[in-house]
């Protein structure tokens, strides 16, 4: 592709953000409006991942900001306690490397693209900057490095400003190199490029004088298949003596081009600049070189490989800012020399994050380091003796997602660096913590792989059964896997055929099922994929002889088996094959369109719920340097292919797409940067990015309502109950409004621990609201807005209006906002789509009192009480628009995890109902009295009795409606004391799904003929 043409690719990607001129809006598309409410959630793991960019303020020694690979910029001001976001409008989450201005800290450069070459990579669009600290981005160019490694600002102009391209990881491109701004980003200059191969990935400034700087020349691509790497001869060190305009190469003492020169990192002293020490990966002569004269020559200092192997994903070495004989380098582990380079401890390694990036060490305060390593960043402040967690950053890189058919069900997925996981997708105690979440046994890249039958049975990886009662893993993979003809890579297909729940399917270059759990195998295909091959032309110049084919290389990377037939069975190759099968295996079909070439990785197959003959494909063409979405179906098992990627983002390889189960032509698809769903086929497809970050989307699932989301860096993500989509197809006047159709609910209580809350800055993933959602559209603004729920017997329940004042905080005004909080909040009456969730319940006991205790505000749940749960059954729900009146009906049923039998549930039905209305009987001899008592028709004596009857006290000493006389007699009984018995019977009675004991049984008949009792006493002295 041509710079040019890729270039203005770029812009339209920016300008569908935001961040340039013009929104693309697909033709025939939905307006926004109708589904503007849905939001997604995010239930963590809070596990750090791959992060490679880290920087302090020297200045401000309790705040630090990382560039994660795939999340974004994180920002803390308290030593690493907690991270917040500051990058989650920008159009891409990958970030290569970021840099303060040490002059004015509200300056930061973010360049994108992760600065490194491996596998699972993610790309960028050039750099962005801020002047407000964070809150507000501008993206400053340079669209067309994909990939960022290093961010530099002069000591004391923020407008000078170095940047090191790595260029494209897949393929030659002329944007690559050492760039300088001298205006802070408005115009850009390549002061060092050699071929469009070779990129830069780092640049340095020598710490006392900005003029003198060194930057790293890599020769370095990515191959087609995985872990394939391709170097030149054109790696190497260069110096600057005249600000970054001219550079001149280095070369002595250093390993030469001949023998396998690779990436270099540098670092220089800042008591003496001179002094410089460097990481060199070679295949002759690698190690750690010092030098004495400025980087001018270089000496062997040792060749410890520990501290410079892998030099395609680690070359960082710092040097202590006071003493020059101090050095750390980041690598597998991290390491510290006390000697100039000749002896090495370990320093921090795993456990505790292992893979480190990055080294920043604060020059004013030496002990305090920011590490960057595949598991997040970490602060130590005494250093290197103890350090934050990087158990509180929603980073965690997923492979793949699956769900299991518990209640609630749990998501799974391989995690980039930290093993296999699952996460509940809802807890019992109002947020989702570590509680919630735990190791399932097989490796960091695994498809996870729920038994259908049995959700504390787990199968992940290569294969491993994982039994979640024991906790033990067990090997159940097929024997021929280590027969040698078997070829695997980190990421194969495991998945449990829809149709069969009996059958796990499993791929590598071939197929393999088990009926029983992997005790035996079956193999059902022969190798799927292309077999030798030749290697792509782009890389030709780094194979000797590029007219040889090259070995077999590539596996069956995506299965997609049909929900309709167990015989049928799609899979589709890492290097651009897709095959059928309509027996079971004993015969397979090559079907794969002719646009897709070798290397066109078949990221995901996704077989319909409404035809055997249709399937949907997901293809990634990143390692082919091709970075437009490309998604295919067929309606003819694979005779005839058509693309469907209208209204995409030109720029964002597709890594997922599925058809929901319930409505046919309504799909999801995942990209590099967002969701996307289509209501028509994949005819047009519309963002769905709502309110998550930018990230790779690696893969989706659709759980009854619910679209579970895995990220390649921010974690699982969950868009609850998306059903008014599937309304969608036949909903394309926006000029009248509508109630979409609510979906069953369960019955589910909010906070079931009698532990206390996690403290705020605990990091914790977002429960669901608890109760149902009620989904409409309002054309216009509207004057009032009502939503009524009725039961069977069209008898109110409960009624919400716009004009509601409310009774509850709102809840950006509480202290410490935590994401469980459930403010109660009144139906929107703004245009749009809008969302209001009612908790199930019958209105709230009124003139009950309530306080907001800390507990209590915490939990954005005032003390008193709330009204009964409704019992399982259909009811209705009333939208009236300015008296246009809407209505539908629903069902609620019991939390399935209850035991509760249905005499039970009959039983504490009635009982809470009968307490419910006693207290509502007598709140309406309260509400009379009250009228009485301010009429100021009664006599003193009259007034006097009333009074004392309802429990009021003296109005001028304290509250009037809320002080009583303590009392159990029935003679000295009043009305609110009263209440309040029936308030606590009535928490005795909600507080479980359980039947009521007999003393409590007994005690609603007490309070029942107590009520009467008083309501007859209220006749005589009323008259």
């Amino acid at each position: 592709m041509k710079i040019a043409s890729y270039a203005c690719l770029i812009v339209l990607l920016l300008s569908t953000f935001g961040f340039g001129q013009k929104k693309i809006t697909p033709q025939n598309s939905i307006t926004p409006q109708f589904y503007q409410s849905l939001k997604y959630r995010n239930i963590g793991p809070f596990r750090g991942g791959r992060t490679v960019g880290a920087v302090g303020i020297p200045t401000q020694p309790n705040v630090f900001f990382f560039g994660h690979n795939n999340g974004g910029v994180w920002k803390t001001d308290d030593y690493g306690r907690t991270w917040n976001p500051i990058f989650d409008d920008a159009p891409t989450g990958s970030v290569g490397d970021l840099a303060v201005s040490p002059t004015n800290p509200d300056i930061i450069y973010v360049g994108t693209g992760e600065g490194l070459h491996r596998p699972d990579l993610a790309v960028g669009d050039g750099m962005f900057k801020t002047t407000d600290g964070g809150m507000t981005w501008k993206h400053i160019g340079l669209d067309d490095i994909q990939q960022v490694s290093r961010v530099i600002v002069h000591p004391t102009n923020p407008d000078i400003v170095f940047v090191a391209g790595l260029g494209h990881p897949y393929g030659p491109n002329e944007m690559r190199g050492i760039f300088r701004s001298l205006d802070g980003g408005k115009n850009w200059e390549k002061t060092l490029y050699i071929n469009k191969s070779t990129g830069a990935v780092q640049v340095e400034f020598d710490p006392n004088n900005p003029n003198i700087l060194f930057a790293d020349m890599w020769e370095h691509l990515e191959g087609p298949w995985e872990n394939a790497k391709f170097s030149g001869s054109n790696s190497g060190l260069y110096k600057s003596i005249d600000g970054g305009a001219t550079w001149k190469k280095i070369t002595k003492g250093l390993p030469m081009a001949s023998q396998g020169l690779g990436r270099i990192g540098v670092a220089i002293a800042h008591s003496d600049s001179n002094k410089m020490y460097a990481t060199v990966d070679a295949k002759e002569k690698g190690g750690i070189y010092g030098s004495n004269d400025a980087g001018e020559s270089w000496s062997l200092l040792t060749t410890d490989y520990r501290l410079w192997g892998r030099g395609s994903d680690f070359a960082e070495i710092k040097v202590h800012p006071i003493n020059e004989n101090v050095l750390f380098v980041g690598n597998i582990a991290s390491y510290k020399s006390e000697d100039g380079g000749k002896s090495w401890t370990s320093l921090k390694g795993a456990p505790g994050g292992d893979d480190y990036h990055r080294i920043w060490i604060n020059p004013l305060y030496p002990d305090i380091m920011l590490f960057a390593a595949d598991q997040g960043a970490v602060v130590t402040v005494n250093g290197g003796k103890t350090w934050s967690s990087w158990y509180n950053q929603p980073t965690a890189q997923l492979y793949h997602v699956s769900t299991d058919n518990q209640f609630p069900y749990w998501v799974y997925g391989g995690q980039q660096e930290s093993g296999a996981i699952a996460v509940a997708s809802r807890s019992n105690g109002g947020q989702i913590s570590f509680r919630e979440f735990m190791g399932v046994g097989a490796d960091e890249y695994a498809y996870v792989a729920p038994d259908p039958k049995d959700p504390n049975i787990i199968y992940g990886g290569r294969v491993i059964r994982f039994d979640k009662h024991t906790g033990q893993s067990q090997v159940v993979a097929p024997e021929i896997l280590r027969s040698g003809e078997v070829r695997f890579i980190r990421t194969m297909p495991l998945m449990f055929h829809p149709a069969d729940d009996q059958m796990l399917l499993f791929g590598t270059n071939m197929v393999f099922k088990t009926l029983n759990g992997g005790q035996a195998w079956e193999k059902i295909s022969p190798d799927l994929t292309r077999g030798e091959t030749q290697v792509p032309p782009h890389f030709k110049d780094y194979v000797a002889d590029s007219n040889k084919p090259i070995p077999p290389r590539a596996i069956v990377y995506a299965l997609g088996p049909s929900p309709l037939n167990k015989d049928v069975i799609w899979a589709g190759t890492d290097d651009g094959l897709i095959h059928v099968t309509q027996n079971g295996g004993k015969n397979w079909i090559n079907v794969t369109p002719p646009e897709i070439g070798p290397w066109d990785k078949i990221s995901q197959i996704d077989a319909s719920h409404f035809n055997e003959g249709t399937a949907y494909i997901a293809v990634n063409s990143i390692r082919n340097d091709n970075m437009k979405p490309l998604i295919y179906k067929t309606h003819d098992f694979g005779k005839t292919w058509k693309k469907i990627t209208k209204g995409m983002n030109p720029i964002g390889p597709v890594n997922t797409v599925r058809e929901d189960h319930t409505s046919n032509g309504l799909l999801f698809a995942g990209t590099e940067r967002e969701v996307y769903f289509s209501i028509d086929d994949g005819t047009n497809w519309q963002s769905l990015r709502s309110n998550m970050p930018a990230s790779s989307i690696r893969d989706l699932v659709i759980h009854e309502n619910d679209l579970v989301i895995g990220t390649h860096g921010r974690s699982i993500w969950i868009l609850d109950d998306f059903s008014p989509l599937r309304e969608l197809v036949g909903l394309t006047d926006d000029s009248k409004p509508h109630l979409f159709e609510p979906s069953d609910v369960f019955r589910v209580r909010f906070n079931m621990f009698a532990d206390t809350p996690l403290p705020p800055e605990e990091p914790t993933g977002e429960n669901p609201p608890d109760g149902a959602f009620i989904d409409y559209f309002l054309p216009d603004d509207a004057q009032k807005v009502t939503l009524e729920i009725l039961d069977a017997d069209n008898v109110l329940i409960n009624r919400f209006s716009s004009q509601d004042i409310l009774q509850y905080p709102d809840s950006t005004k509480l202290p410490h906002p935590t994401y469980w909080m459930r403010p109660l909040t009144k139906p929107s009456s703004k245009k749009g789509h809008q969302r209001f969730t009612w908790n199930l319940r019958y209105a709230d006991p009124p003139g009950a009192k309530r306080t907001y205790a800390i507990a209590a505000v915490l939990k954005n749940t005032p003390v008193g009480p709330v009204g009964p749960f409704v019992a399982p059954g259909k009811y209705k729900v009333r939208l009236t628009v300015d008296g246009s009146i809407h209505e539908k009906e629903f069902s609620v049923h019991l939390d399935p995890r209850s035991k509760l039998t249905d005499s039970d549930l009959q039983l504490q039905t009635e009982l809470s109902m009968d307490v419910y209305k006693a207290y509502l009987e007598l709140q309406d001899i309260r509400e009379t009295s009250m009228a009485k008592l301010e009429s100021g028709k009664l006599r003193s004596k009259k007034k006097s009795t009333i009074m004392a009857f309802i429990g009021i006290g003296n109005p001028e000493n304290g509250d009037p409606l809320y002080g009583s006389i303590r009392a159990t007699s029935l003679e000295n009984e009043t009305i609110v004391k009263l209440q309040e018995k029936l308030l606590y019977l009535l928490v005795i009675l909600q507080n479980s799904d359980s039947r009521p004991t007999v003393p409590t049984e007994e005690a609603v008949k007490k309070l029942w003929m107590q009520t009467d009792e008083m309501k007859s006493i209220w006749t005589s002295i009323s008259r």
